[in-house]
């Protein structure tokens, strides 16, 4: 089926004054014509639109997801009477598309659909697209472009071309130019990738610099040659996501933005990336030691900020093995009883057991072990929930390492993977915990990149990244773990996890105030995480400490976006209309655990949001301590309400801080400083 058709266009026409609107009216069009769900695709696409603006300069938006709301990849396309603002530094976009790709959709599909995206960084499609008069002529230049006929060259110039670079040679001109190398990737992989990778292509025509880019998206990565990375002068990361395969780069000047960036000023990128291949001293790709340039747009990363990043990975890496083993070990309390987690009390066994034998009993390490040993017979629900309780540790087990593990991969590439797991498995068995986990990660990236960073003669370079990076940088971490660092780590660990089990009354109120001030002071960001890993990592403890400090966490982390969907509901004056859209999406997004919901809130409004938002935090992690409110999931907010121990004192202590959360930015925005326009009326 085609992409697009007659049906999918709405040529002039009024759909709302928010891109909400548009979305949801062009996902009606997608669902009229049969291809998919106008509410899911609706839903998910705005999803999308909460990672990053959709809107670019020239009047254009490209809204656009991988949803399974959908059934046939589908464009629809608009031309609004009324422009509608979706982000864009220009202003609102009159042109938009909504690019609607099946979530299992085929490669050849996702290919067509950046062929669009690339068509819209060029100023005389989209001309033609305001000028056209009937949807069958819209439809006409989409086909197009991704369809186009192959174009006829006459004899005669291609032979002049082919003889040109002879010519030029031979007239001693200078035939070869810069040579600048790049990657491209967006969180979906659709548009954004391939309309920065041509803005890039085409500043560096217009500047006279070869520039070759790869995009790594949903359509296939067809990887730079070797020999041209080799010749490059400088290498340009324009991501939102990681570099696959980072270290085919090792040792170019590199410049570092999000991807938009590479669409709004690619000129700009273009230049700072040959400025950079001049500079003796710009940062370089796999950790090259070198002090970064001060002058540019700041583009260069400092150690601070490098380290700070390498620690975000680790923690991004780490979630899933959190989630999936912290929610397996909820399922499996669920069905078995907490009670699984227990050594076996053998004079008194549970009824399930009772024909386990008082020498047999003393050989299992827990009530979950001895189920597993009993199969079917213990119960099929016992025998089930000692089946997910055990999968659940087994991924808990490489949570350290996994964190060890991708901070030295963020700081040095593949050859830290092997030491940084290594180390955070040795942190473990040393007790050295979390706190040996981060440490190890920084001191395996940190040595091997310093040894990637070495000059080795030719035979021998082969060999680093496999075998002799790995193997030095392996050995160093774990002798430093077990010859200096590792009882002093182990020693504060345990000092601070004895302490937090002590606490009682006012100091564990203290700790809820503590926990719930970070989880709201950068929503997402490294404090965010600190805490959140600092929780997680103690549910391994299972004890009603640990419990407590992991519901305190997460119910200050649901507070943000709750306070904000609550403010945004009862005082709508005092809120744009893009943040009453993100107030009803904040609903769902605080009910389940997703603090970065309040972000929108908190980038536009820093200083009244931030503020509120933590003081509604610090009275939710206190009334979770207060009141004894435990959780025994890592995840999931109110849908794992079933490992929540006191679920009305968590309900009670969520719908607390919300109120105050919500009642204090009102306060702050009708009284502090100057109001939001949407307030003036």
């Amino acid at each position: 089926m085609p992409l697009i058709i007659e049906e999918l266009v709405a040529l002039d026409a009024d759909l709302g004054s928010t891109k909400a609107d548009v979305i949801a009216s062009l996902a009606g069009l997608v669902a009229a014509a049969g291809r998919g769900d106008a509410s899911g695709l609706t839903a998910d696409a705005m999803e999308r639109e909460g990672k990053s603006a959709t809107g670019l300069p020239g009047g254009f938006a490209i809204p656009h997801c991988r949803s399974a709301a959908v059934s046939e990849a589908s464009l629809a396309f608009a031309r609004l009477a009324n422009p509608v603002d979706f982000g864009a530094k220009d202003g609102p976009a009159d042109l938009v598309f909504l690019i609607a790709a099946a979530a299992d959709g085929d490669a050849d599909h996702l290919k067509l659909l950046t062929k669009l995206a690339r068509a819209l960084v060029k100023k005389d499609f989209l001309a033609a697209l305001r000028s056209a008069r009937t949807a069958g002529e819209i439809v006409q230049l989409v086909d197009g472009v991704l369809n186009p006929a192959p174009a006829e060259v006459p004899a005669a110039t291609a032979a002049a071309t082919a003889a040109a670079p002879a010519a030029a040679a031979a007239s001693g001109a200078d035939v070869t130019r810069p040579v600048i190398v790049g990657v491209t990737a967006c969180p979906t992989g659709i548009a954004h990738t391939y309309m920065a990778a041509d803005s890039l292509v085409a500043a560096g025509q217009e500047l006279g610099y070869d520039v070759q880019i790869e995009t790594q998206g949903s359509g296939g990565v067809t990887p730079l040659p070797a020999a041209t990375i080799a010749q490059a002068a400088a290498v340009i990361f324009a991501t939102d996501v990681g570099v696959k395969d980072r270290e085919r780069f090792a040792g170019l000047p590199v410049i570092e933005s999000g991807v938009k960036r590479a669409i709004n000023e690619p000129k700009k990128m273009v230049e700072e990336a040959v400025a950079a291949s001049a500079n003796p001293n710009a940062r370089r790709v796999s950790g090259t030691p070198g002090a970064a340039s001060s002058e540019g747009s700041g583009t260069q990363l400092g150690w601070g900020k490098r380290i700070q990043q390498a620690l975000m990975t680790g923690v991004s890496y780490m979630i899933p093995f959190v989630a999936a083993g912290g929610l397996l070990i909820a399922l499996g309390f669920l069905l078995g009883g907490y009670d699984i987690a227990l050594a076996p009390t053998c004079d008194a066994l549970p009824a399930w057991a009772s024909g386990v034998g008082a020498d047999a009993c003393t050989t299992y390490g827990s009530n979950a072990d001895m189920a597993l040993a009993l199969g079917p017979n213990a119960g099929l629900l016992i025998w089930l929930g000692a089946i997910m309780f055990k999968i659940g540790g087994a991924a808990f087990g490489f949570l350290v390492p996994a964190l060890s593990g991708y901070i030295a991969y963020a700081l040095a590439g593949r050859p830290g993977i092997a030491p940084g797991f290594v180390g955070g498995a040795i942190s473990v068995a040393l007790g050295a915990g979390f706190i040996g986990g981060l440490v190890t990660g920084l001191v395996a990236g940190l040595i091997a990149m310093w040894l990637a960073a070495l000059k080795p003669p030719r035979w021998l370079a082969g060999l680093m990244p496999v075998v002799i990076i790995p193997l030095i940088a392996t050995l160093l971490t774990g002798g430093l773990m077990y010859m200096l660092l590792g009882k002093p780590l182990a020693a504060l660990t345990t000092s601070l996890y004895d302490g937090l089990t002590g606490m009682s009354g006012g100091s564990a109120i203290l700790l809820g105030v503590v926990l719930g001030l970070m989880m709201c002071v950068d929503l997402g960001g490294p404090v965010n995480k600190a805490a959140y890993l600092f929780a997680t990592a103690g549910l391994s403890a299972q004890t009603d400490a640990s419990f407590q400090i992991m519901a305190a966490v997460m119910a200050a982390g649901m507070v943000p976006p709750l306070a904000m969907a609550l403010a945004t509901t009862v005082r709508k004056r005092l809120f744009t209309e893009p943040e009453i859209e993100n107030g009803r999406t904040a609903w769902l997004l605080g009910a389940a655990f997703i603090s970065e919901g309040a972000i929108p809130f908190a980038a536009a409004d820093p200083l009244r949001v931030i503020p509120s938002m933590m003081a509604g935090g610090a009275v939710t992690g206190a009334l979770v301590m207060a009141l004894g409110v435990g959780s025994r999931a890592p995840h999931g907010g109110i849908f794992v309400s079933f490992a929540i121990t006191n679920p009305v004192g968590f309900i009670i202590a969520i719908i607390a801080g919300m109120i105050v959360g919500a009642a204090a930015v009102i306060a702050a925005k009708q009284f502090i400083g100057t109001r939001n326009k949407a307030a003036v009326a």
